[in-house]
């Protein structure tokens, strides 16, 4: 994106690991500021849970741990789906160990790769959607449909409903199929990029916080946002985008009716 625009300044808004598919959202300019706010976005995957063997990543890229466990066979699909109810009520994941996590300042997979076991922490989830698609029970394969919330790893899912079934288990595939509002039909390849044509195809940057409740302010409080100064408003509490008659000025966070600037676009 960077050759193609002859841009420095751009970024992503949640990454994928190196064997998955899908959706990335990528910010230019000032809105690399946004990034945060979009990669809060629930998420949604098509992924496949494979039976049988936990990997040291939790996904197919890892090595096999310990020996196979085949008592999945003998699970029907009403207990597959009572597995994945329950891993869907998780509120808390213990993330991969080979994972972004940092641990005592150091990433999770950078002590993993040294050969020792990082310290991580369950971190707290939102798994709105676990679904199963389709069991094939000849190879233990299972098809999911899945929304979660940023920071929710399916690899941890797919690990964790082997063990629910009292067996193990790893994802061996992972698409991103949807950001927020954004689906993967509406993205780009890479490969079909034309950089003579990219500029026009970039969205405006209140696009990436269309999901967040909008204050408009007049003329004047915009001035004072655009310098960074708290402006009483009425809004829902939490983050608020911050728009003047025709442009986002920023994003900014509401307390106790006062908009404290988080993020200014203009000035």
């Amino acid at each position: 994106m960077r050759r193609a625009l002859g841009i420095r300044r751009v970024g992503h808004a949640g990454t994928l690991d190196p064997p998955a598919t899908g959706l990335l959202v990528v910010l230019v300019g000032r809105a690399t500021r946004l990034a945060r706010f979009v990669s809060l976005m629930p998420k949604r995957y098509a992924g496949t849970i494979k039976l049988g063997s936990e990997t040291t990543t939790d996904d197919a890229a890892g090595d096999m741990v310990g020996e196979r466990d085949d008592s999945w066979q003998a699970r029907l699909p009403p207990e597959i789906d009572a597995a994945l109810r329950n891993v869907q009520t998780q509120t808390e994941q213990m993330p991969p160990a080979v994972s972004a996590k940092k641990v005592d300042g150091v990433r999770a997979y950078r002590v993993a790769r040294r050969g020792e076991t990082p310290a991580l922490k369950p971190a707290k989830v939102v798994i709105d959607r676990l679904r199963c698609e389709w069991y094939d029970r000849k190879t233990g394969e299972i098809h999911v449909d899945v929304v979660c919330s940023s920071g929710t790893y399916v690899r941890a899912i797919a690990r964790d409903v082997g063990r629910e079934l009292g067996s193990k288990a790893h994802l061996s595939a992972l698409r991103r199929t949807e950001i927020g509002r954004w689906k993967v039909e509406q993205g780009t390849a890479l490969e079909a990029l034309d950089p003579a044509a990219l500029s026009l195809q970039l969205l405006p940057m209140r696009e990436a916080v269309s999901h967040l409740p909008a204050v408009i302010l007049p003329a004047e409080e915009a001035k004072r946002f655009a310098l960074g100064q708290r402006i009483p408003a009425s809004a829902p509490m939490g983050a608020v985008a911050v728009f003047d008659v025709a442009d986002l000025l920023g994003v900014a966070e509401l307390t106790d009716g006062v908009l404290h600037p988080e993020v200014v676009l203009v000035g």
